[in-house]
């Protein structure tokens, strides 16, 4: 599993010009599913993401996590990330989970961040989404399950 995690001011989503879902400050999270991923991934991220220190404490360092300022999370479904472009000029997207597999965890993974208190918002997936969002900082972490160790 992998996720593109933005601290943001706000972001939202719009499905054909119809919003969505929208967070004020927290984190938007781009979530790739590989087809190898299973519940032990999904927690490891979901726990990662709850937990990052990179949000401002009063002395102005990264020092707070999302569980600790009250910040919301929007999730948004994106296979793209496991595009593999080593080869030609079109990425190969083998690694990503099917549509059935990847919707199930995507959806499990928005439980797991609701389950710790975060209030999550999500995307639609499968759909053309316009993702807008205004960063904070930008502060843009990059988190792998498979380089969990």
């Amino acid at each position: 599993m992998r996720a593109v995690v933005q601290r943001v001011k706000s972001a939202s989503v719009k499905v054909d010009g119809e919003l969505v879902s929208e967070i004020g400050a927290g984190v938007l999270i781009f979530l790739g599913v590989a087809h190898e991923d299973t519940t032990t991934e999904l927690e490891y991220i979901a726990n990662k993401v709850a937990n990052l220190r990179i949000f401002e404490d009063a002395e102005g360092k990264m020092n707070c996590s999302l569980l600790e300022t009250g910040g919301a999370a929007l999730v948004v479904s994106q296979f793209t990330l496991y595009g593999d472009c080593r080869k030609g000029r079109r990425p190969s997207f083998i690694k990503a989970a099917r549509p059935e597999t990847a919707n199930a965890l995507y959806e499990q993974f928005i439980t797991a961040l609701e389950q710790q208190n975060i209030r999550t918002q999500g995307g639609t997936f499968q759909a053309m989404m316009d993702v807008q969002l205004i960063n904070d900082g930008p502060v843009t972490i990059l988190l792998d399950s498979d380089k969990q160790f």
